[in-house]
């Protein structure tokens, strides 16, 4: 893996974090509304669900906006895996095979990245010598 195959994988993971916060932000009442009820049935207490459901799309917002920078890079892939496999056991909860694959995905990726870091030329970690 060369510098160029790192940035164009941390850039699609990226976009795909950041993609997700962004259109969340603007109906964060609405989004935690909808989670909290798809999760209405499951083994998770409520008082578990709600504060995930808005903390979420701050996470993916932020970890996505770090990774499109190249900031705190290290950082930013290992909490970006520990929220996926959050996703990935909340889908079982529910039984929502369907989103698993994805989430799994998302997860293969931050850990591809986060094993081939040193490869990680096009950031801003390499500017100021943080994250990697």
């Amino acid at each position: 893996m060369n510098t160029i195959s790192y940035v164009l994988l941390r850039l699609a993971v990226a976009a795909s974090m950041f993609g997700h916060g962004l259109v969340r932000m603007p109906k964060l009442n609405g989004f935690s509304a909808w989670m909290t009820g798809s999760f209405e049935k499951s083994m998770l207490p409520k008082a578990m669900v709600v504060p995930f459901s808005y903390m979420l799309p701050f996470a993916e917002l932020i970890i996505g906006a770090f990774l499109l920078l190249g900031l705190f890079t290290r950082v930013s892939l290992i909490t970006g895996g520990f929220v996926m496999i959050l996703l990935v056991f909340g889908s079982a909860m529910i039984e929502n095979w369907d989103a698993i694959p994805s989430q799994l995905i998302h997860v293969a990726f931050f850990a591809v990245l986060l094993h081939f870091i040193q490869y990680n030329g096009y950031a801003v970690d390499r500017l100021v010598s943080l994250g990697s």
